[in-house]
């Protein structure tokens, strides 16, 4: 059996591996019984794309629980430039250095501009940011934004918003195997299985939105993704029994009459 080690996050240690984030839900007590239904201690909010008000009453920063520790990320810059001015707001809005780094290559994929991700990865590692990067699931580039100073990996499971789990569990594993630093999987993930299959893999934690706000009850599923995550976790230290092309008996063979 592999011994545990904490999710550390900005110097935090965790005791849940979810972390989600805070858009597309019905309204902003939706966005909080979510949050709290899932049990998470980081949640993610996009400085530029998801508005922090809805009117002059309501700030989405309100309806989130005071134990979490807010990500801001850069969700919606396609250009190194503009995911490093957005992080410098954040740092100020927020006073912490900590940003989630996505930089995309365009509005119809979803996918991540690499190249835009390692410049930028590099302005902010200078500038004493605590980098967690989004980016594909190369385990070359992983590699590539691990040697940069980025203090977590997060690489796709799938592209942003499509639900279809993880495509390609071989890189995943790759990059976990070669990783000193958090590896999470973040998008792609549609259902409890996914989540469970991706802690399954050894990654360190999942991020997750639009699969609980988009779920038919997101409280529900929100509740489904942390059983998951819990349950992945534990199958992946506890080591799955090998695949075998025959069958293998489970009740003893020796005293059975003949």
């Amino acid at each position: 059996m592999l011994i545990d080690k904490p999710l550390l996050v900005y110097g935090r240690t965790l005791q849940s591996r979810l972390i989600v984030g805070t858009g597309k839900y019905a309204d902003f007590e939706q966005t909080r019984a979510a949050i709290i239904s899932s049990g998470a201690e980081v949640v993610t909010v996009a400085i530029r794309r998801v508005p922090l008000q809805s009117n002059e009453q309501e700030n989405l920063l309100d309806f989130i629980p005071d134990r979490c520790l807010i990500l801001p990320n850069t969700a919606g810059c396609y250009t190194a430039e503009d995911a490093v001015r957005f992080s410098m707001m954040a740092r100020e809005l927020f006073e912490h250095a900590l940003i989630k780094l996505e930089v995309l290559g365009d509005a119809n994929t979803l996918l991540p501009d690499v190249v835009q991700t390692l410049t930028a990865a590099e302005q902010l590692v200078a500038a004493g940011f605590s980098v967690m990067v989004y980016t594909n699931d190369d385990p070359v580039v992983a590699k590539r934004f691990e040697n940069i100073g980025c203090d977590s990996i997060m690489p796709l499971a799938a592209p942003i918003g499509s639900g279809l789990g993880i495509r390609n569990p071989d890189n995943i594993i790759r990059i976990v195997e070669q990783s000193k630093v958090p590896v999470i999987v973040d998008a792609g993930v549609g259902t409890a299985s996914d989540a469970a299959m991706a802690m399954e893999c050894g990654c360190d934690g999942v991020l997750m939105n639009t699969a609980l706000a988009e779920a038919r009850d997101p409280v529900l599923m929100a509740r489904a993704m942390r059983s998951a995550v819990q349950a992945g976790r534990h199958a992946y230290l506890a080591g799955r029994m090998p695949k075998r092309r025959m069958a293998s008996a489970s009740s003893p063979q020796q005293g059975t009459p003949q």
